[in-house]
């Protein structure tokens, strides 16, 4: 095999995983819209009630799981609490102006 048949390969492989990423990527976003739609609901619910936007409680117990499963997928733990809090940071903005606007406010 020549360098240039070498290299050849090399890109007609690059070519596919980066198509697997960009499936993986395309999945990620809907699985993030289909979560965002629950926590919208629950945020109505919250606003509805009078509850707290936020439950330190829940998020802990999140972290601990979401650590763990990280760990067992062979992912960094850090990576994983980063992810979730990032998240849980936009849920609870957006819970705060739904309390904010009525639990009829749409998001």
């Amino acid at each position: 095999m020549t360098a240039i048949d070498d290299r050849d390969a090399a890109m007609s492989e690059l070519l596919g995983i980066r198509a697997s990423i960009d499936n993986i990527d395309a999945a990620l976003i809907h699985l993030l819209a289909e979560r965002f739609k629950f926590t919208q609901h629950v945020g109505r619910l919250k606003a509805t009630h009078g509850l707290p936007p936020s439950d330190p409680d829940r998020e802990k117990r999140q972290i601990q799981r979401l650590r763990a499963l990280a760990e067992d997928a062979h992912l960094d733990p850090a990576f994983a609490e980063k992810w979730f809090n990032f998240v849980v940071a936009e849920v609870i903005q957006h819970h705060e102006e739904l309390a904010g606007n009525g639990a009829s406010g749409e998001l």
